[in-house]
């Protein structure tokens, strides 16, 4: 296919050799136009449902839309990678993006935006200081084009994973504002205890309910439940710092990615350095271990991108006392004054100290009590982790269907079998995508 396209097109990258792939390939200028967004200072946004796009992504909202959905965004300029996003409904663009429009009715979008996604847009940037993509240099990439009932085939598969992976988003944002609650009425507020106090019924069922106690007590973080204890943060988790893992290179062809801060934002390993597999178990991170930054872009989250190895500016918080939902809860709680004392440091990288820890300070009730609380709260962020684990399952699985299925390799009927089998078991077949 490629020897008919002009000179100067670039082929697709991530896809099989032009020979290999069953579609014509067609430059982009044939096919889609790039309509250039307008800026929008989050000044002059006014509070809305509207999502506003910016070179990375979603980057607000407002309560005026420049165009009308479904839509694709591209990121225009940027030394980060450059977006690739969908939307359902109406929206805006700001000045550093562009809105992808179909030039022919033989295009489905939703294919579009697998496609683009796939190939990339980072490949065609111009410049060193502020890298940007040209519509020239777009419209010289070339992308397969199959009929438009095989792009809507394979829009609707991919777009099905895609949606299980949205609805896991969603439901762990609910899960996590629940637990995030409840943790907040009974151990920051004390709602329950104060309830009883005042004579009221707590809500709860009778035998947690009875498990609170009934009156308060001075405490040096002011008053709180008679008979519950206050420490500081560090006394109920060991906050555990990463190793400067550059010193710790991969041996005899083993290694583990190496978790950095940016790698906490992203919630994975793409594009990860690697380190050495044989460190010492402490300083090895598995699905559902609690990671807390602690410089820079101050972040707490349960890991969920698989084992890898976790750099300085990172702790491990783990505890043989106290369960997991009570410490990644509790620093959630402090987390926002971290912040604020990062932000005030004279540095060019803001961070807090030991000392921040200890002077955090929690809430401890009797054991009887935490072990009550824990069937709530711990079931809560068991489920948040199982969700996030099932979610890259199927990314992964989304990721490389991808290519098979744009390249004509992977037939559609056997693409739909395997996404019916992902969708109720997808840890179990994550490797058959590969065969």
């Amino acid at each position: 296919m490629a020897c008919d396209l002009p000179h100067g097109t670039i082929l697709p990258r991530g896809l099989p050799a032009p020979q290999e792939i069953r579609w014509p390939l067609v430059a982009s200028r044939d096919l889609f136009e790039l309509r250039y967004g307008r800026a929008l200072v989050e000044t002059k946004r006014r509070p809305g449902r509207v999502p506003v796009y910016g070179t990375n992504g979603r980057c607000g909202s407002h309560d005026e839309a420049l165009f009308k959905g479904p839509g694709v965004v591209l990121g225009r300029k940027g030394q980060g990678p450059l977006g690739v996003e969908w939307c359902d409904d109406d929206y805006w663009v700001i000045d550093t993006a562009y809105s992808l429009v179909p030039l022919r009715s033989d295009i489905d979008l939703k294919y579009a935006y697998f496609l683009i996604k796939l190939v990339g847009l980072n490949h065609l940037k111009d410049g060193t200081s502020n890298p940007t993509l040209s519509r020239d240099t777009f419209g010289a990439q070339a992308f397969p084009l199959p009929p438009l009932t095989q792009q809507r085939a394979i829009a609707h598969i991919l777009g099905t994973l895609d949606d299980k992976i949205e609805l896991n988003r969603r439901m762990n944002e609910t899960l996590e504002a629940i637990a995030r609650a409840l943790f907040k009425s009974w151990f920051v507020d004390f709602d329950p205890v104060r309830a009883k106090v005042e004579g009221r019924d707590p809500g709860l069922p009778t035998p947690l309910a009875d498990l609170f106690p009934d009156s308060c007590e001075d405490s040096e973080r002011g008053e709180i439940p008679k008979g519950w204890e206050v420490r500081g943060l560090d006394e109920i988790g060991r906050f555990l710092n990463g190793l400067a893992l550059q010193k710790y290179p991969p041996q005899n062809g083993l290694s583990l990615p190496v978790i950095k801060i940016s790698q906490l934002r992203s919630g994975n390993t793409v594009g990860a350095d690697s380190a050495a597999a044989d460190l010492d178990s402490d300083y090895i991170v598995n699905d559902g271990d609690v990671l807390f930054s602690w410089s820079g872009s101050l972040e707490c989250v349960l890991w969920t991108g698989g084992r890898g190895a976790f750099n300085q500016h990172l702790f491990k918080v783990t505890s043989d006392q106290f369960p997991k939902w009570f410490y990644y809860l509790w620093i959630h709680e402090h987390l926002a004054n971290f912040r604020h004392i990062a932000a005030g440091k004279a540095t060019t990288m803001g961070h807090i100290q030991r000392h921040h820890l200890s002077d955090a300070k929690v809430v401890i009730p009797d054991a009887s009590l935490l072990n009550a609380m824990s069937s709530s709260l711990s079931s809560l962020i068991q489920r948040v982790i199982a969700a996030s684990i099932e979610s890259r399952t199927l990314a992964s699985i989304r990721d490389t269907l991808l290519p098979k299925l744009i390249s004509g390799e992977l037939q559609l009927q056997n693409a739909e079998r395997l996404v019916e089998r992902a969708m109720s078991a997808p840890s179990l077949i994550s490797s058959d995508t590969t065969d």
